[in-house]
């Protein structure tokens, strides 16, 4: 997979496009029509030139990535647990079950799993939930689901019986998942879980989330791991709300956001960008709904990446909401799976150019059964 989209990368880097051009590239283009036998073969003979026995200066660092990424010592991680389908918010919910049966078989079906290494995500601690949550809303919403609530009394977030060993499931999967590529040699992870959790703040869970995984997991990269800058990038339809509250005084944790506007919850203004020493580290660009791909790759080619370049994370973080495609119940995007590809490949551009290709991605919403499968299968084979 990588080969590909670095096949793709030369052949439009052959009509004279950089790499922000390149990416904004829709695959219909007629750019793209030049010969494949071209680049297929200039392609094998950059890739096969970089032997490791050739001088590092003589070969460009992406070929090397590259060739390593081919590797079957340094797959994929998929990081899941089987607690996370034990959480059930009831009928016609849509952060329903089947979600995640949707998702795993669609992986399935495209032999993508078979290319990854699995790892069952343990329950995280209540010391590493402590690194972004308050204890007493840990307390709250661990005592109101073994009480029986119906949802918590924070926010729209319906849960049941099973629901806070889910949650704590979900972020121990996306923290392994951060570990396991933090060590490497994995570059990328892709976590199956629910429930989301981009909503949760410190002390508030809702819209469907009780804990906020990322958010965990970023921290726990700094706090155990020892990097420090971060990058999220939160392409879910619904603003992170939670996201953007946990982090928004901290010049370390950069958080970028398209979503709809207006919309749920009703934040991620444009004038949001951070108060304190985290002023110019959070990035917001709120669209219309009906936007598609050219909107959300402007926001990408003309904000993200510039902003980049100053900011340079040792770790990229993905907020993988598939709420933004089109057809989802809970959004009005237009987004394609092939824009889900394209948009993780220039997650990962990021991420070759700053953070040694390191990225990792955690389910977030997603309600249309077939739109998140076939978008969290385009997802996943542009992480490969």
């Amino acid at each position: 997979m990588i080969l590909g989209v670095w096949c793709r990368n030369v052949e439009l880097r052959s009509v004279g496009l950089s790499i922000r051009q390149r990416i904004a590239v829709p695959r219909n283009d007629p750019r793209y029509q030049k010969p494949w036998r071209k680049v297929v073969s200039r392609c094998q003979y950059l890739v096969y030139s970089c032997h490791p026995a050739a001088s590092a200066k003589a070969h460009p660092l992406e070929l090397r990535r590259a060739l390593a990424a081919l590797s079957p010592l340094a797959p994929m991680i998929f990081a899941t647990s089987p607690l996370c389908p034990s959480h059930d918010p009831g009928p016609n919910h849509p952060e329903k079950v089947a979600r995640y049966h949707s998702v795993l078989d669609a992986l399935q079906a495209a032999d993508l799993l078979s290319r990854s290494t699995r790892i069952e995500g343990k329950p995280a601690s209540e010391e590493d939930l402590l690194l972004v949550h308050d204890a007493a809303y840990i307390e709250l919403a661990k005592r109101e689901i073994q009480y029986g609530y119906d949802h918590l009394s924070t926010g729209d977030t319906q849960v049941c019986a099973a629901s806070w060993s889910a949650a704590q499931a979900a972020a121990g999967c996306a923290i392994e998942a951060t570990e396991a590529v933090v060590k490497g040699p994995h570059k990328t992870a892709f976590c199956l879980v629910r429930p989301p959790g981009h909503h949760a703040s410190a002390a508030i869970g809702m819209g469907f989330c009780i804990l906020n995984n990322v958010a965990i997991a970023a921290r726990y990269a700094q706090r155990r791991l020892g990097l420090e800058r971060i990058l999220i990038v939160d392409w879910d339809v619904h603003h992170g709300n939670g996201t953007q509250n946990i982090f928004y005084h901290d010049r370390n944790v950069f958080f970028f956001s398209t979503h709809q506007s207006p919309w749920y919850p009703g934040t991620g203004r444009a004038s949001e960008t951070g108060e304190g020493a985290g002023v110019g580290t959070t990035l917001n660009c709120p669209l219309p709904a009906g936007s598609g791909r050219t909107a959300v790759f402007s926001c990408f080619e003309k904000q993200l990446l510039p902003a980049m370049e100053k900011f340079r994370p040792e770790l990229v973080f993905i907020s993988a909401g598939f709420d933004s495609r089109k057809g989802d119940p809970l959004g009005k995007f237009e987004l394609s799976d092939t824009d889900f590809a394209d948009l993780t490949n220039c997650v990962r551009e990021i991420a070759a150019k700053n953070a040694d290709g390191r990225v990792v991605s955690v389910l977030e919403g997603g309600y249309s059964l077939s739109g998140l499968a076939s978008a969290a299968t385009a997802h996943v084979g542009a992480l490969l």
